[in-house]
């Protein structure tokens, strides 16, 4: 795979994610990063050697990496930081994007109260899912935002 190949892969994903938010949510939420589910240890290993040529991995996590990427332009604003997940079988879709609320309770109070929004906590951070069936992403909104987490400007 070359760079531009992941670049569209990333840049669709991206664009899918913001069609579904809107589908749900008015408030202007920009792309905080967007993160791949690899689907085989082949697809993985394309991703990551893929995604390693353009970014520094500032993050190892269970699940996969994070990479602090060249900026890209996407219709949801500027993304810097890109994820690449291992396999695994009970995630089917494509991938997530995560977006960046401009007032994460008021959002919270708003739409946990929906069908479509679950609520997640860990231990340094929540975040809120938005999930439909009709597509090939997740959404969240994290609390704090992951670049604030890991100190990515």
């Amino acid at each position: 795979m070359d760079i531009e190949d992941l670049k569209s892969i990333v840049i669709d994903l991206v664009a899918e994610a913001d069609i579904l938010k809107r589908k749900f949510v008015s408030d202007t939420a920009p792309v905080n990063y967007a993160c791949i589910f690899c689907h085989s240890d082949e697809e993985y290993k394309v991703f990551f050697e893929t995604t390693e040529r353009i970014g520094k991995i500032v993050q190892e996590t269970g699940p996969g990496p994070i990479f602090q990427i060249e900026p890209w332009e996407t219709v949801a604003g500027i993304l810097k930081i890109l994820k690449i997940r291992k396999p695994d079988p009970t995630r089917i879709e494509r991938g997530y994007v995560d977006f960046t609320l401009s007032n994460y309770e008021e959002f919270k109070e708003t739409h946990l109260k929906q069908e479509w929004f679950k609520l997640i906590v860990r231990e340094k951070y929540e975040m809120i899912e938005l999930k439909d069936p009709n597509f090939d992403v997740l959404v969240y909104f994290a609390n704090p935002p992951l670049d604030k987490q890991l100190g990515i400007r």
